[in-house]
């Protein structure tokens, strides 16, 4: 164990020590969200953690969860090389998220598809210079019945 002897730890503790989450405070709202399971479980923040036990959890927009098995355990966030030592990733969760890799760079990227949107900044100066110049017919029908 890299820091301490423990039996076992908070979850959010855990989670935020092995780097999978930035906050302590972020990694309790993702389980609170139930986006965390431990042993196939839904879990609470303050649920303990033990050598041995399998976490599942989503991070981010990713649809594929990560699966790990708890290796160690420590109360302290430390560099990423140690932290890397608190978990062990399943075979099956690498393959899936190989594969979820691949199948995402396959896709376009959506917002590649828009062809309109909000206008650039130089877009901007453009259309206000124009609109600016411009003279429109209604403008001059106005001016005469005054």
């Amino acid at each position: 164990m890299p820091a301490g002897s423990h039996a076992s730890l908070r979850l959010d503790k855990w989670l935020w020590a092995a780097r999978f989450y930035k906050t302590r405070s972020l990694a309790a709202e993702e389980v609170g969200r139930g986006r965390v399971m431990v042993n196939g479980q839904l879990a609470k923040p303050a649920r303990e953690v033990r050598r041995g036990d399998r976490l599942s959890l989503r991070q981010g927009n990713a649809p594929v969860p990560r699966e790990v098995v708890v290796q160690g355990l420590s109360a302290a966030r430390g560099p990423a090389p140690v932290a890397r030592l608190l978990y062990e990733e399943t075979p099956e969760s690498l393959a899936a998220q190989a594969k979820w890799a691949a199948e995402r760079r396959l896709h376009t990227e959506p917002a590649l598809s828009i062809e309109q949107g909000r206008p650039t900044k130089a877009a901007r100066r453009q259309l206000a210079d124009w609109q600016r110049w411009s003279v429109s017919i209604d403008d001059d029908e106005d001016d005469a019945s005054r």
